[in-house]
């Protein structure tokens, strides 16, 4: 583990880790993880034609318990009660990717591969110099990014929020400054296009940089309460979503 990473809080684990993997009536299972987790989502439909779709994804690595406590509580206000969509958007949410390590309360999936090294981009590469930036044997070796990447596919997704934690940071990827811009608004956190330190294989490159979806890597202080997560963003998610 590098110094950076000592100096900065762990996440706070869940007690019950299953509160945050929905599934059920309106959850469908994309596919299964490394170590045969169901990979749940839920698409909420607008009644709007032709219109744009938004992407909110959590639990990339299963230690950072922030962005899944967010999803979580995002789920159980907006999509749950199963009311008619309160959005002139489609919405896809996928609140764990990475169930294997939400569940052990590890970065990487049972494969021991960190699934934000290991999208299909140009600069994916097999060196890493820390276990835990492990990129795979192959990009998109990994049955997690396979789901993410066939699900891009499918629903071409006008806006991107990825939920992590680390220093509290809006990382911008591709054209998405103006929902950045919408998001602080309501939330103090400075907005970079750069996270300070090489991340191949990511979404941030995949989706923003090479496919110029606008991304946004919403980096949460690691280490809070999970409680005060939702809180703290809620308005400032919703903000973004005028900049469709």
């Amino acid at each position: 583990m590098s110094t950076e990473e000592n100096i900065i809080k762990p996440s706070i684990p869940y007690t019950n880790p299953q509160d945050a993997l929905f599934s059920g009536e309106n959850w469908e299972e994309l596919g299964q993880s490394a170590g045969g987790h169901p990979i749940t989502g839920n698409r909420m439909l607008s009644s709007k034609k032709d219109a744009p779709w938004v992407l909110l994804l959590g639990g990339v690595h299963g230690n950072e318990t922030e962005g899944v406590r967010f999803m979580e509580d995002f789920v159980r206000e907006f999509i749950l009660p199963q009311k008619e969509s309160q959005f002139s958007f489609n919405l896809y949410s996928l609140p764990v990717l990475n169930p294997d390590g939400f569940l052990s309360f590890k970065r990487q999936n049972a494969n021991s591969v960190d699934l934000n090294r290991n999208m299909k981009t140009k600069d994916w590469n097999a060196q890493y110099t820390e276990e835990r930036y492990n990129p795979g044997s192959a990009a998109e070796s990994e049955p997690e990014t396979r789901v993410l990447a066939n699900l891009l596919v499918e629903i071409k997704p006008d806006y991107i929020v990825s939920f992590h934690s680390w220093k509290p940071m809006i990382n911008t990827n591709g054209p998405s400054q103006k929902f950045a811009a919408l998001m602080t608004d309501h939330m103090d956190m400075i907005v970079a296009d750069d996270i300070g330190y090489p991340t191949p294989g990511s979404l941030g490159t995949y989706a923003g940089l090479e496919r110029q979806i606008p991304t946004i890597t919403l980096e949460f202080e690691r280490g809070i309460e999970l409680d005060t997560v939702y809180p703290f963003a809620r308005d400032a998610v919703l903000n973004s979503f005028n900049a469709l």
